[in-house]
């Protein structure tokens, strides 16, 4: 059994390592509220273009936009992987990545080639273990997402997906639902989907998406209107992707840091009664020997 030195050694250690978590809990905590905001605020705008780009979809208009075409073979897929750049935050990530790394192996078996957006540094190196082509990447992109740094990555896969090198582009992202739940997603990217449930849309939105024939009178005229709004729809899905990603991420870390903050509380009680065990042993046998020494005397 360890000396009492050694105990309140431990004890010492285990209590500046609770100090550094419960820290990080606060300032998760403050973070989180902040990535929340950030991204309810985005989601009716998101939901509301998203919704107009699947009606634009479905409706026979006189001009078809590339982005809306559905391509009859797929050869080749571009993955946009949103992820985080630091860790502890307890599954978030390997959760999300479990999920690229399903998609990726089904792809591969059929003889799909797979390429890659990371954006996060945990995406970029789990990708890169895994032997995943890498067209581009974001690393260090901060607790405030911005769009001029988001969308220049993803706009290779896109320029990929015009051009005819890409058949499909796809998202993986955890999604936000709570503070004690996060989800990890695969969201459609380009082609744009007809029956796509977003970030955040209700089954009666959804409902509405699909159900009826939509037709629109356009002006100045439909090139010009569906250039602008699929521009826009690619941007805001990009933009409040990692904004659910980072409000995900802060969430996750605060229940993290206040998990191991309440296990290394436990773990100082264990210690201290340890510890106190072990001093009164000490002082019993220390009077045992006067005792027996003023006996034998």
């Amino acid at each position: 059994m360890a000396g009492t030195k050694e105990i309140r050694l431990k004890i010492r250690s285990v209590q500046n390592t609770r100090k550094i978590t419960k820290a990080m809990e606060m300032v998760a905590a403050s973070k989180m509220r902040k990535a929340q905001e950030r991204m309810r605020a985005g989601r009716p705008y998101a939901r509301r273009i998203i919704t107009m780009a699947m009606h634009a979809a479905q409706a026979n208009a006189e001009y078809r936009h590339p982005l809306l075409t559905r391509r009859d073979t797929v050869k080749r897929v571009g993955v946009v992987v949103i992820t985080t750049d630091k860790g502890l935050c307890g599954g978030l990530n390997t959760n999300v990545l479990r999920l690229v790394l399903n998609a990726h192996k089904a792809w591969t078996a059929k003889g799909i080639e797979v390429e890659y957006c990371t954006i996060g540094s945990k995406g970029f190196g789990f990708v890169s273990r895994m032997g995943g082509k890498i067209a581009s990447q974001v690393v260090n992109y901060g607790d405030r997402p911005t769009l001029d740094r988001l969308i220049g990555p993803v706009k290779m896969l896109i320029d990929g997906y015009l051009e005819g090198r890409l058949d499909e582009v796809h998202v993986f992202v955890t999604r936000f639902i709570n503070t004690m739940k996060q989800e990890p997603t695969q969201m459609s990217l380009i082609p744009i989907p007809h029956d796509l449930k977003p970030l955040e849309q209700s089954a009666t939105a959804a409902t509405d998406v699909t159900s009826g024939n939509w037709d629109y009178l356009y002006e100045p005229d439909a090139k010009t209107v569906l250039d602008e709004l699929l521009v826009r729809y690619i941007e805001t899905l990009v933009y409040q992707a990692a904004a659910e990603n980072i409000a995900s991420e802060q969430s996750a870390r605060m229940v993290a840091m206040k998990a191991a903050s309440d296990n290394a509380q436990d773990i100082i009680e264990e210690l201290q009664l340890i510890y106190n065990k072990n001093r009164q042993a000490a002082i019993t046998k220390e009077l045992s020997e006067i005792v027996g020494g003023a006996a034998a005397v």
